[in-house]
C-alpha cells in the first residue's frame, strides 16, 4: 500500500470515528443529561443511549485496529488476524441481527397496522418497503463478506454475480427508499417561502412516487453493467489479447463509475434534504422558545426529537456513503481484507442502527416498541 492510500485510509477512518462519535455521543448526551434533569428514563431512550455507548467503543476499536494496521503492519501475526477476524465477525453478525431484527419489527407494525385499518400512509409504505429492503442488504453484506475473506473456494464467478445483482437491487432501493423518505419529510415538515419549495410541497406524494419510478431507470442500466463487468472476467480470453484486455478495463470503469454515481446520487439528495429540514427545525425550535415555550412544551419536544433523529441519520449516511466508496475502491484494487473486514462492520451500522433511529423517532412505531417491551418484561416476571 503505498503511502498516499494509507493516508487516504488514515484521513477518512479517522473523520468517520470523529462523525460517529459526535453522533452517538449527541444522542447519548441529551438522553443522559434529561435523565439527570427528570429523575427517569424512558425504556426505549435506555436501549438508544446503551446502543450509543456500544457503538462509540466500537469505532475506536475500528480506528484503533485500522492504525495499527497501516502504521505497524508488523505487528499483525497469524494470530492476531484470526483473532481479529473473529471479532470483526462476530460484530457483523450482531449488527445483522440487531438490523434484521429492528427492520422487521418495523415492517411487522405496520402491515399488522395495514391489516386492521386497511389503509397505510404514504410515509409507513416507503419505511416498509424500507425495511425489507435492509433485510436483504445486511444477509447480502454477510454472504459476500464471508464468501471473499473466509470461504473464496465456494465463492465462485456464477455465486459472485447473483450476489453483486443482489446486493446493487437491495443497495438501490435502501438508498433511493431512505432519500425518498428525506424528501418527503422535507416536503410535509419544513416551510419556506419559495415558490418552488411551496409548488413541490403540494405535490410531495407525487413528486417521490416520480424519483422512485425515475430511479428504476438507472438501476436497469446499473445492472447491465455489472452483469457485463462480471461476464467479462468470467471469458477467457479469444482472439487478440490487447482488445479483449481493453474491453475488460472499459466495463470495469464503467462499473466502477456507476458504482461511484449510484451512491452519490442519493446520498447528495438526502444530504440536502436532512440538511434544509435541520435547518428549518433549528429556526423554528428557535422561534417557538421565544415565544415562551419551554424545553418541555409537547410540540417543542417533537422537534428535538425530530431534530435528533435527522441528525443520527444523516451522520450513520456519511459513515455508509465512505465505507461503501473505500470498501469498493479495495476490492478493485488493493484487495486487503482487513480494510474489506473493517468497511464491512461499518457498513452494517447504516442499515442496522437507523432502524433503531426510525422507531425511536416515530410515534406508532415507539409506542409498539415500548408496549412490546412491557409484555416481554410481564413474560419474564411471569417464567420466575
Amino acid at each position: 500500500m503505498s503511502f498516499e492510500m494509507k493516508a487516504t485510509f488514515l484521513v477518512v477512518s479517522t473523520g468517520m470515528f470523529i462523525l460517529g462519535v459526535l453522533g452517538n455521543g449527541f444522542m447519548g448526551l441529551v438522553n443522559c443529561i434529561e435523565w439527570f434533569r427528570t429523575g427517569k428514563v424512558s425504556s426505549a431512550d435506555f436501549i438508544l443511549t446503551s446502543l450509543a455507548l456500544t457503538r462509540i467503543i466500537q469505532l475506536l476499536v475500528i480506528l484503533l485496529d485500522s492504525f495499527i494496521m497501516v502504521l505497524a503492519p508488523h505487528l499483525y501475526t497469524t494470530d492476531i488476524i484470526n483473532l481479529l477476524q473473529i471479532i470483526l465477525s462476530i460484530l457483523i453478525i450482531v449488527q445483522c441481527v440487531l438490523g434484521t431484527s429492528a427492520n422487521g419489527f418495523i415492517a411487522l407494525v405496520n402491515c399488522i397496522d395495514w391489516v386492521k385499518k386497511h389503509k397505510i400512509s404514504y410515509a409507513d409504505r416507503i419505511l416498509t418497503a424500507l425495511a425489507v429492503s435492509r433485510i436483504s442488504l445486511l444477509w447480502t453484506i454477510v454472504f459476500h463478506c464471508y464468501g471473499t475473506v473466509l470461504h473464496p473456494a465456494i465463492y465462485s464467478s456464477d455465486v459472485k454475480t447473483t450476489v453483486n445483482i443482489t446486493w446493487v437491487v437491495s443497495n438501490h432501493f435502501s438508498l433511493w427508499l431512505a432519500t425518498s423518505l428525506s424528501i418527503l419529510y422535507l416536503l410535509k415538515i419544513g416551510n419556506f417561502s419559495s415558490l418552488l419549495f411551496l409548488h413541490l410541497k403540494w405535490r410531495a406524494e407525487r413528486v417521490v412516487l416520480m424519483i422512485l419510478r425515475g430511479t428504476l431507470v438507472f438501476l436497469v442500466f446499473h445492472l447491465a453493467v455489472v452483469s457485463t463487468d462480471e461476464e467479462m472476467k468470467m471469458n477467457e480470453y479469444k482472439g487478440n489479447i490487447t482488445w479483449e484486455s481493453k474491453w475488460r478495463d472499459i466495463a470495469h470503469l464503467s462499473n466502477v463509475i456507476t458504482v461511484m454515481l449510484a451512491n452519490f446520487i442519493p446520498f447528495t439528495m438526502s444530504l440536502t434534504a436532512v440538511l434544509l429540514l435541520i435547518i428549518y427545525m433549528w429556526k423554528h425550535l428557535k422561534k417557538m422558545q421565544l415565544s415562551g415555550k419551554g424545553s418541555h412544551d409537547p410540540s417543542t419536544e417533537v422537534h428535538i426529537r425530530a431534530m435528533q433523529t435527522v441528525i443520527s441519520f444523516l451522520l450513520l449516511f456519511v459513515i455508509y456513503f465512505f465505507t461503501q466508496i473505500i470498501s469498493f475502491w479495495n476490492f478493485s484494487t488493493m484487495q486487503n481484507n482487513s480494510v474489506l473486514w473493517l468497511c464491512q462492520v461499518l457498513g452494517t451500522l447504516y442499515p442496522s442502527r437507523n432502524s433503531f433511529i426510525l422507531i425511536w423517532g416515530n410515534k406508532k412505531l415507539r409506542q409498539a416498541f415500548l408496549s412490546f417491551l412491557r409484555q416481554l418484561r410481564c413474560w419474564l416476571k411471569e417464567r420466575k
